[in-house]
């Protein structure tokens, strides 16, 4: 049976909604507040599609690794205290999380779910969904401290990755040379793509299909519910009445809160640097993680992606020179010929997030609210699947995965 399902969020995990929805026969309104797509946390987010590194970032020592990279000037975390008791409450529920029993149990229910995405991206692919920069590239992470590197190597499937020393890693990226790094974990079916170019395509199709239909520049100012169900939307001085409501719109979603529905989301500030390659570069072919800096590189078409940063900083999307200028610092340490960095496009982006890193899908305390959030610096690799299996439960259809730990916990 057909439905008519309203989506507020035009980023990849709406957008990825949608065109779940529409290829499973229903109807579709994307709202958005903006007036293009796919031009905030999806805009120009890491590139890497990285479906066996999933762990969440709550795990057992971090609250103490933490206090040691906040004592630091170089460090990949920042935290700015604030009087905002929704920034306390999500802090003390991820410390909360950081257990290594915690982390495993949510490990393993994000590759559960990395896996179901990656296959259902193929199966879009399969059908012709393309002009996004997708390349199954491989992800090597290099580690500069060999304790570090020690204690992942002992972690290691030996079937999907594998452990490479120096000169391994050199011989596999040869673009490393000038780097100290002491070994790497090498995965070959890691995959990198524009999500922003994604977002495009995806939004041609649902436009093209006939059945979905966008509403931008408008901004959701409330949720008309009674009874148990939520009955329309209020865009200003317009209303508009909803057969079933998909919040996917980030950390702002909870400012859409309703009696009942708390919806614990923070956004967590990164940062990227999006370099042109032109022909006298030597960028990287496969996505490098420098895990003791914390920054990826990905090669997305004729640009070098660099991103980086989890600030902890408040609602603010700014950009911050001095944390851009210690990307750009490092990332010249590490592929001094990748890209021409003085041209570099410099964003920041709010990735909304759950204090134990596994996102909200999946029914609300409204009978025919939907919540499709929290997927953290993952959007783009988890986008599809989560995709999937929201259509598949709006529909009244078996998910085509365990959902176990998935299913929102926000009541």
């Amino acid at each position: 049976m057909a439905r008519q399902v309203c989506i507020i969020g035009g980023g990849v995990i709406g957008l990825a909604s949608a065109y779940a929805l529409v290829r499973a026969g229903h109807e579709v309104v994307v709202i958005d507040a903006r007036d293009t797509l796919g031009t905030e946390t999806s805009f120009a987010n890491g590139g890497q599609l990285s479906y066996r590194y999933v762990a969440p970032l709550a795990d057992a020592g971090v609250p103490l690794q933490a206090i040691g990279w906040l004592l630091r000037g170089d460090s990949p975390l920042k935290l700015r205290p604030r009087l905002d008791p929704q920034q306390w409450r999500w802090m003390a529920a991820f410390i909360g999380a950081c257990r290594g029993s915690v982390n495993q149990r949510n490990a393993a229910h994000l590759l559960r779910l990395a896996s179901l995405s990656q296959g259902i991206l193929q199966q879009w692919r399969d059908d012709r969904l393309e002009g996004f920069d997708w390349r199954r590239n491989g992800k090597l992470v290099t580690f500069r401290n060999a304790n570090n590197f020690e204690r992942a190597r002992s972690k290691v499937s030996a079937v999907q990755q594998q452990v490479l020393s120096a000169a391994d890693c050199l011989r596999l990226e040869p673009t490393l040379a000038g780097a100290d790094f002491v070994g790497g974990i090498y995965t070959p079916n890691e995959e990198v793509a524009d999500c922003h170019a994604f977002c495009l395509r995806l939004a041609a199709r649902l436009e093209a299909s006939g059945r979905c239909r966008f509403v931008l520049g408008r901004k959701v100012t409330g949720i008309r519910h009674a009874e148990g169900a939520v009955q329309a939307i209020e865009l200003g001085g317009e209303v508009m009445p909803v057969e079933h409501l998909v919040l996917a719109a980030g950390h702002r979603s909870a400012e859409l809160g309703l009696p009942g529905l708390a919806l614990p989301l923070y956004p967590l500030k990164g940062y990227s640097l999006s370099v042109p390659i032109g022909p006298r570069h030597q960028a990287p072919s496969v996505s490098i993680t420098d895990y003791d800096r914390k920054i990826v590189y990905a090669r997305i078409g004729e640009q070098l992606r660099v991103a980086a940063m989890v600030d902890i900083v408040g609602f603010d999307a700014g950009l911050e020179p001095k944390r851009l200028a210690l990307i750009k610092r490092q990332a010249l340490e590490t592929f001094p010929m990748a890209g021409d960095y003085d041209r570099a496009l410099e964003w920041a982006g709010m990735r909304p997030a759950t204090p134990t890193g596994v996102p909200l899908i999946g029914a609300s305390p409204y009978r025919n609210l939907w919540l499709n959030l929290g997927h953290g610096a993952l959007g783009f690799t988890l986008a599809c699947g989560s995709g999937q299996l929201l259509a598949e439960l709006i529909g009244q259809r078996n998910p085509s995965i365990d959902m176990q730990g998935l299913t929102p916990r926000c009541a």
